[in-house]
């Protein structure tokens, strides 16, 4: 700090070396305050995110299904991936299921549950919710 004379009283003065530290302290303050602050007019709101569907695989579905038979107990007794078919049993219930390829690309898979119902009326609920469940949805 140096100290001057004005008028007959003394004063201390800043140096140089205190005003540009001083000065260098409030625009870092000042840049920083502005981060994030930039608005351009008019506003335009960020473009939507395109969502795209891509139809499962004959494979993904063949896992996915043949998985879910074996979640649900299933005892598979005949399987031919290339006709989509796969059969199997659990206890006096007979099950099919079918994988097929769709014109469009996707694939369709049905499960079909055969036997008195009243000893399991969910069962083919539960392999549908297996098969999803597998497939991620």
């Amino acid at each position: 700090m140096a100290i001057t004379t004005v008028r007959g009283r003394r004063h201390e003065r800043p140096s140089g070396t205190f005003l540009r530290l001083t000065a260098f302290a409030a625009t870092i303050v000042g840049v920083a305050g502005l981060q994030g602050c930039y608005e351009p007019y008019p506003y335009y709101p960020p473009p939507a995110p395109v969502v795209t569907t891509v139809p499962a695989s004959f494979d993904a579905s063949w896992r996915a299904a043949r998985g879910a038979a074996n979640d649900e107990g299933v005892r598979v007794t005949y399987e031919d991936q290339a006709a989509g078919l796969i059969r199997g049993d659990k206890g006096s219930f007979a099950v099919t299921i079918t994988v097929a390829r769709q014109a469009n690309g996707s694939v369709q898979v049905a499960f079909n549950v055969v036997g008195p119902t009243a000893e399991d009326p969910t069962l083919q609920d539960r392999l549908t919710r297996a098969y999803q469940r597998r497939m991620g949805r």
